[in-house]
């Protein structure tokens, strides 16, 4: 296991909420700082940078933040939750965006807590998630 110096690993819409400098997400972040970023995370923020209108701010916000974090990437254990999580939640007539079931099978694969704003982690059996 990668060594890892965090508990929380963050959804998209949080950094969004960091990015915007919404109280709640501030004081949250910086109460544990030692927060993971996932390579899926990071994709949909620098999709949002480049189809927003202040791209070059944008992508200056996401290379600060990435500058002291920890990036987590998919290997085979992760494809390995990935799968029983869709097949999972395929069962249970609740499919949830692809995006979002390999984030939430990084934090389960690293027995990290997932910090989101998505309430459908709820329906993730297994899953350590807070609502922030």
């Amino acid at each position: 296991m990668i060594p890892m110096n965090g508990r929380y690993i963050v959804d998209t819409n949080i950094i969004v909420g960091l990015f915007a400098n919404e109280d709640a997400i501030c004081t949250r972040i910086h109460a544990d700082a030692k927060i993971i970023l996932s390579s899926i995370v990071l994709g949909e923020l620098y999709f949002g940078a480049f189809k927003s209108v202040k791209t070059s701010e944008n992508l200056r916000k996401i290379n600060r933040l990435m500058a002291d974090k920890i990036i987590l990437n998919c290997d085979a254990g992760t494809a390995y939750v990935y799968g029983r999580l869709r097949n999972e939640q395929r069962m249970k007539g609740k499919p949830l965006p692809e995006n979002d079931i390999w984030i939430a099978a990084l934090a389960m694969q690293h027995n990290f807590i997932l910090a989101s704003r998505d309430k459908h982690f709820a329906d993730i059996e297994g899953l350590n998630w807070e609502c922030w």
